[in-house]
């Protein structure tokens, strides 16, 4: 990227644009957080093309326009796709020991020199414009998926033409150590991990197997396999995992590891007997992952505040709430890094250990010996913990246990399954906790769900009165816009029809990519302490909460949606499910 005063310089000397009509779209670049050259872009008054250019020359590097351009695979495959992927940088062209890279970014000097390293190559960086980028990252997909379906089809015939009940009674273990079943089992999890799936679902079918991928929270038809291969696959899975190879009837849970040059990855297996078959599912776990930040989770504002507060608390119950998969567990261990250091003893208890902290005394909860949460959490008290971590609540002796520990000097974390933060009060008080102890103990409630991100491929629109009026029904748009102001999100005469959302475009290739989390967060003030100790339900707890300043998860995403993060049909999704 240029510099601004570079740039400005530039474009003033030149005449191709006025000192004012810069300053202008300067204004709105710090404004919305963005770089000038795209809001010059955006607006209309240069072509992505033109500013590429002009970046260019002031670098002076050489400009390259490659939105036709058909590399060969071989020169593809030079720069690793996660690479590619996370850094804008693609290899379009090898001469003898020179390699020319097309790049967004020619200052990267930190990947050049990687690039250098690891290809033992000249590099030659290129500028070029995000659409060339698009056009080569889309060859190293149809690259891989035609690789990866030849893999499967040629390995599945071999397999096949072994009749279906030879399969079954030969001996499993051979068979998930033949070449052609650990080459579709690898196919199917680097395919996977290139793709950024968080799942792998293989799915017997009545006269095929059905693999799905779980991106972004959405899971996605992948292929469809010959019905004769499954015993093949899952054996594959179970000998990967140390599983029971001849348990066909019970459900079984394992793990292994896979890695290479660019990625380290723990792979969770939960085998399940259906009707058709043995249903896999691997979850996909990446060793590599550094914890985020509370900003990075998508903590803003007061509400981040009200967290950091709840953390320096040396005692007390920090509860993270929400269904299945949104996120709980991240929240969790990104709070377990801020409290990280060599002055605290912290201790989990987990079900399972996701990631592996280093500093962290971490425990595997196992049932089948009798090591429950309840139990583990009775053992961690006599461990001389200062923060303990406990992986869920899910009942009276756990939630207990949890509740007594944070009363006797203790810092616990934990997560707990219900829809809102005012929600997991008269859900402890079900599991027969004291109102008069969660009142005592709880230092703060966080409500989560997870959200998509939106890509550079989105347009700007704004909302007409049918759809504000069923926007309505979700959320208090009076409300939303009293923060947007507070906040200085939006000017002040802004109205919600004068606001601009962002949806992703209609020939959009990747509309979303990534996640975000849009949170709750339920401090527990002195009138929310005494309207726990007189049993008031969710909704009035809720009510007063948001008296106090909290702001709700669909709010949350609504101003997510107005800073162009996510949009508003996401965040009803989400919100909606």
């Amino acid at each position: 990227m240029v510099e601004v005063e570079k740039l400005k310089e530039f474009l003033i000397s030149s005449g191709i644009l006025k000192k004012e009509a810069f300053e202008e779209a300067l204004k709105k670049a710090k404004e919305k957080g963005m770089y000038v050259g795209d809001i010059l872009v955006m607006e209309k008054i240069l072509s992505e093309e033109e500013l590429k250019k002009i970046e260019a020359y002031i670098l002076g590097i050489p400009f390259i326009n490659l939105e036709e351009e058909i590399v060969d695979p071989e020169i593809l495959r030079i720069i690793p796709e996660s690479i590619a992927r996370s850094h804008n940088i693609v290899a379009f062209k090898k001469t003898g020991n020179q390699l020319e890279v097309a790049m967004l970014d020619p200052s990267d000097l930190k990947t050049i020199d990687f690039l250098k390293k690891t290809t033992h190559l000249k590099i030659l960086p290129r500028l070029t414009t995000p659409n060339s980028i698009k056009n080569l990252l889309r060859q190293y997909h149809k690259t891989l998926e035609a690789e990866f379906s030849e893999i499967v089809k040629k390995e599945s015939e071999k397999i096949i033409s072994k009749k279906e009940e030879k399969i079954v009674k030969e001996d499993l273990k051979k068979i998930a150590e033949e070449l052609p079943t650990i080459r579709i089992v690898d196919s199917l999890i680097k395919h996977a991990i290139l793709q950024r799936a968080s799942d792998i679902h293989i799915e017997p079918r009545e006269k095929e197997i059905m693999v799905r991928y779980r991106i972004d929270g959405i899971l996605r038809n992948i292929m469809r396999l010959p019905k004769g291969i499954g015993p093949a696959i899952v054996a594959r899975i179970k000998v990967l995992s140390n599983l029971r190879l001849d348990e066909h009837r019970l459900p079984q849970d394992g793990r292994f590891k896979v890695e290479s040059e660019d990625w380290r990855y723990s792979i969770r297996v939960s085998v399940l007997p259906v009707t058709d078959g043995e249903k896999v599912v691997m979850r996909l776990l990446p060793e590599s992952a550094k914890a985020f930040t509370l900003e990075e989770l998508g903590l803003w504002g007061e509400s981040l505040e009200r967290v950091e507060e709840a953390l320096r608390k040396p005692v007390g119950m920090i509860l993270v709430c929400g269904p299945t998969g949104c996120g709980k567990t991240t929240t969790l261990y990104s709070m377990i890094q801020i409290l990280n250091n060599p002055g605290v003893n912290i201790s989990t208890i987990e079900d399972p250990v996701e990631y592996k902290i280093p500093g962290v005394n971490q425990t595997q909860v196992n049932p089948k010996i009798g090591l429950t949460f309840a139990e583990g959490l009775r053992a961690l008290v006599r461990q001389d913990p200062d923060i303990i971590v406990v992986g869920e609540i899910r009942d009276f002796e756990t939630a207990s246990l949890a509740t007594n520990a944070a009363l006797t000097g203790h810092l616990v974390l934990s997560t707990l399954h219900t829809n809102s933060a005012a929600g997991a009060i008269p859900r402890l008080i079900d599991m027969k906790v004291e109102p008069f102890l969660l009142a005592s103990t709880l230092n703060c409630i966080i409500a989560q769900r997870l959200v998509r991100r939106l890509t550079e491929e989105k347009e700007q629109y704004f909302l007409k009165k049918p759809q504000l009026e069923n926007l309505k029904k979700y959320v208090d748009l009076e409300r939303v816009l009293s923060i947007l102001k507070e906040e200085k999100i939006v000017k002040k005469e802004d109205d919600f029809e004068k606001i601009p959302f962002w949806r992703p475009k209609k020939d959009a290739e990747e509309p979303y990519k990534g996640r975000i989390g849009i949170f709750e967060v339920l401090p527990i003030t002195q009138t929310i302490k005494e309207m726990i100790t007189k049993r008031e339900n969710a909704d009035k707890i809720q009510e007063q909460a948001q008296k106090e300043g909290m702001i709700l998860m669909v709010e949350d995403g609504i101003i997510k949606a107005v800073r162009s993060i996510t949009s508003i049909e996401e965040v009803l999704r989400v919100i909606i499910e």
